[in-house]
């Protein structure tokens, strides 16, 4: 499977994801810190994706997403974007519905 299928895989298999320097539980850069903890503190169940392990999918990543840097956020496949609009949504109380709206829409 090439590198962008696996890419759309994870993105089909997961409603929210978060690809991120390191894990939610040990970010490696504090932008993954800040998104991690806006999507959590918003209720958020998301997947992360840590992209220090998977070097295809950190160099894959801006291309297949038109978005340059890390942490990405993708809600039902749509990138979102980064750190600070995954704050500025949480601030505004739009992560939140957002994740709930994945949410009340799983199976």
């Amino acid at each position: 499977m090439d590198i962008n299928e696996r890419i759309k895989a994870m993105l089909a298999a997961h409603p929210i994801v978060l690809f991120m320097k390191g894990t939610p539980e040990f970010p490696m850069c504090g932008f993954s810190s800040r998104a991690a903890k806006a999507l959590t503190e918003a209720g958020a169940t998301f997947h992360a994706v840590n992209v220090l392990a998977d070097p295809q999918i950190r160099a894959a990543l801006p291309h297949f997403a038109n978005w340059p840097t890390f942490p990405q956020l993708f809600i039902q496949g749509e990138l979102i974007g980064g750190c600070d609009i995954i704050e500025d949504l949480k601030s505004a109380g739009e992560l939140s519905r957002m994740a709930g709206d994945v949410a009340g829409a799983a199976p």
